[in-house]
């Protein structure tokens, strides 16, 4: 579905809603909206509550944990922001301002699935519904421990769920007056000390940090249940060649050609050069985790074509510029030819930004397909990691892409599934320095190769297998992983989000407590102490809101919109 498409749905939407604000029947239900997003309320769910908050102790020591935790993360998200502003003002003074591209894009800066690119939308919905819920439970459950009315709790919808809350009394909670509504009865309430409140907003944060702990330790542990079945993919089968005949199909993983194991793209193509026309060839592959044996016999056209085919072209990127196209492959750049995945990583991992280079390409992996060369391309910045040393051309690849062998009739891919299994289950042990983080950080967004990554979906899960107590379950682990890992990830942004010091998030509120308290041990208490710590957050509300507006915008000042 394109934009318009969403957009004519998402406006039908909100006249629906106007609809049945106008008629009463929201309020009817309990339901208030606000434009296009519809608070949804209840006031189920109260001897939960009062249930699971029993435990004060606990709770209270759970929560006090959250405040360094937040300040923690308040001082990173903080510097991270001034860090990229800084980094982007140098790049408009040097000129060197990547082009606009989806990692800039203001919907992917929304954890929101369905509009971020970057998030599948039913993992993302499990990982989203997961982390409200665990949020504004945890803030529910601390109001109960403080002796702090919960008045209600529901979720915020605008056409798909996009947050959730529960509504504390705020007379008590942040001593804001609150208009009473009709019948309700006026109840003697006890204002929440300094130390209660920053209890209860911690509490969110530290549940959502709480929660991804658990979902990655649960996801790093479970990568160990499966294991590789191969890194040769069939991607393409040529119409009427011998693999046709045989019943080779795409997406089946080669693991060995007569009584050699296949463990690359090379592997396989050097072998089946060598083959005399008229040969019967055994193939060993696993066709969607069931392993089959396939015979069949050469054709006289007994030659290979290497190189990595284009997946996709960024937009604004060098290769864009310059006219590369999807399907088009890569044979050899400068004077280095071009056989497989690893070797153009390798040469690429060589480059610099503003290096220009000459990229040998042919119009698609046909046998009579032409060659075109594209001189001096001028390899940019990467738009993602301004810290990146290499240069970024901007053509991705994927297990598709590949070389022919003409005698079998089989187009091959490689993906490097030990390797990439071997790094993510690496990350652990990496968090003790900046690269690790930066890997869990940005792994669906970067992953490991610079193509993100969103679990283990589509062609990937070709590659893996479950082993051991997990092969019951089939496809179900990697199920399993992919919700493992979104939960992780969102409850882990959700956190850090909600860390920024800035109202209305739980930050801006406990920043403004920690910093009234501070004060108040200088100054005393006071309304002196409370206009300046209102003040500061505001302030610091609106740098933040500026930057992020000229993170967002920046590319297209420099290259137009």
């Amino acid at each position: 579905m394109n934009y318009y498409s969403l957009l004519l749905v998402f406006l039908a939407y909100w006249l629906f809603v106007i609809i049945l604000d106008r008629r009463g029947t929201l309020s009817k239900y309990n339901i208030t909206a606000y434009g296009p997003i519809l608070m949804l309320r209840t006031q189920k769910g109260q001897k939960l509550l009062d249930r699971l908050a029993s435990r004060k102790g606990f709770w209270r020591v759970f929560a006090s944990i959250g405040l360094p935790a937040m300040l923690i993360g308040m001082f990173v998200m903080f510097l991270l922001i001034v860090l990229v502003d800084i980094s982007m003002i140098g790049l408009f003074q040097s000129q060197n301002v990547p082009p606009p591209s989806k990692f800039n894009e203001p919907r992917n800066f929304f954890l929101i699935p369905g509009i971020n690119e970057y998030i599948p939308f039913e993992w993302g919905v499990i990982a989203l519904i997961v982390t409200l819920v665990v949020h504004e439970f945890s803030h529910a459950i601390l109001c109960k421990v403080e002796g702090i009315r919960v008045k209600s709790m529901g979720i915020l919808l605008a056409l798909i769920p996009i947050g959730g809350f529960a509504e504390p009394d705020e007379e008590q909670l942040l001593g804001k007056k609150e208009e009473k509504e009709e019948g309700e009865e006026a109840l003697p309430k006890t204002p929440a000390t300094r130390s209660q409140r920053v209890r209860v907003l911690t509490a969110g944060v530290m549940a959502n940090f709480a929660t991804a702990l658990v979902a990655f330790i649960l996801f790093f542990s479970l990568l160990g249940s499966i294991s590789p079945v191969g890194e040769v993919m069939v991607t393409n089968v040529l119409p009427g060649y011998p693999a046709d005949h045989a019943g080779v199909k795409p997406n089946m993983i080669i693991t060995g050609i007569d009584d050699k194991q296949v463990n690359s793209a090379e592997d396989f193509l050097i072998y089946a050069s060598t083959i005399e026309p008229g040969s019967k060839v055994t193939l060993s592959v696993v066709d969607n985790r069931t392993r089959k044996v396939i015979d069949l016999v050469t054709s006289p056209d007994n030659r290979t074509r290497p190189g990595i085919k284009v997946y996709n072209v960024v937009q604004g990127s060098p290769a864009e510029a310059a006219g590369i196209k999807p399907d088009m492959v890569l044979i050899r750049i400068n004077d280095t030819n071009i056989t497989r995945l690893d070797e153009f990583i390798s040469f690429m991992n060589s480059t610099r930004p503003g290096q220009k280079v000459d990229i040998y390409m042919m119009s698609n992996s046909s046998a009579n397909a032409s060659i075109e060369v594209f001189r001096g391309i001028e390899l940019t910045r990467y738009p993602y990691d301004t810290g990146a040393k290499k240069g970024f051309l901007g053509i991705s690849y994927s297990p598709d892409t590949g070389a022919v062998s003409y005698s079998l009739g089989i187009g091959v891919g490689e993906f490097q599934a030990k390797r990439f299994l071997h790094t993510l289950q690496n990350i652990p042990s990496l968090l003790n320095k900046l690269d690790g983080w930066v890997y869990l950080f940005s792994l669906p967004i970067i992953g490991i190769t610079g193509e993100g990554f969103p679990g283990f979906s589509d062609l990937i899960t070709y590659f893996y297998e479950p082993t051991g107590w997990a092969s019951s379950l089939g496809n179900g682990i990697f199920w399993i992983l992919n919700i493992l890992m979104w939960v992780g990830w969102m409850n882990f942004y959700v956190g850090l989000f909600n860390c920024l010091p800035a109202v209305p998030l739980d930050g801006g509120h406990v920043f403004r407590d920690v910093m009234a308290g501070t004060l108040s041990r200088i100054i005393g208490n006071g309304e002196r102490v409370e206009k300046i710590s209102n003040a500061v957050v505001v302030i610091f509300a609106i740098l933040i809101l500026m930057s992020l507006v000229f993170v967002t915008f920046a590319p297209y000042a420099a290259h137009g919109f």
